[in-house]
């Protein structure tokens, strides 16, 4: 198994002065649960090198037994600290695509033409497509083989406008991704706040949060188990 994972490259959170970038956790938990299954794992980034981590993300209280193992992996952080550009990959050289969240990915991905042409790829190759959190943004845009949005009439979740609300970032973020998704024809739903939640919709695996992070690695890894 092949798996590659595109991490955001984007440090700002929008006009506040703040940092943001991929959150810890939701690259952690996929990373392990993919490479403990065997994958063999490549980064990316739109920029290539070290992509910002979302410093909340590092606090004690947000730290879990992964990102810990993680903070512990050198050979996890020096694979990290050098992700392959985003231009100079192929989705024919992989089995799957996971994109982790954190704030960074509502700015550079929903937009971004070569994450774009890379999940088209994916999906016309029919290979798993997975994002969690707010990495679901990079989806808004694509195009599934039918020429419509990728998401429309599937089952889809990601980051909610009530949890948005909490993280007190509604009015920060370039748009809602809850309503996004919905306006693209997506059948979103959630479940509780912060509580784990993961949709499968064919070869399209989505999360809600964080919490959703390792669970959204177990259905790709069904997926890719079950070629």
């Amino acid at each position: 198994m092949t798996v590659l994972i595109v991490l955001t490259s984007h440090n700002q959170l929008g006009d506040t002065g703040k940092k943001t970038g991929f959150w810890l956790e939701e690259f952690a938990a996929p990373y392990y649960v993919l490479r403990d299954a065997g994958a063999a794992i490549t980064l990316a980034s739109p920029k290539g090198g070290q992509p910002p981590l979302d410093p909340k993300s590092d606090l004690p209280e947000n730290l879990t037994e992964l990102t810990k193992r993680f903070g512990t992996d050198n050979a996890a952080q020096a694979l990290l600290a050098n992700t392959k550009n985003l231009a100079d990959v192929s989705a024919n050289d992989f089995d799957a695509v996971f994109y982790p969240g954190g704030h960074g990915p509502m700015w550079d991905m929903p937009d971004n033409a070569t994450s774009i042409a890379l999940i088209e790829a994916f999906v016309k190759a029919d290979k798993p497509v997975a994002a969690v959190c707010r990495a679901p943004a990079a989806l808004v845009n694509v195009r599934g083989k039918d020429g419509g949005y990728l998401v429309k009439g599937k089952r889809v979740t990601g980051f909610t406008n009530a949890e948005e609300g909490v993280a007190g970032l509604s009015a920060v973020v370039p748009f809602l991704l809850e309503d996004r998704l919905k306006e693209r024809g997506g059948l979103y739903s959630a479940g509780a706040n912060w509580a784990p939640y993961v949709q499968v919709d064919g070869k399209l695996v989505t999360g809600q949060n964080p919490a959703s992070s390792g669970s959204v690695a177990k259905e790709l890894l069904k997926l890719l188990r079950s070629v």
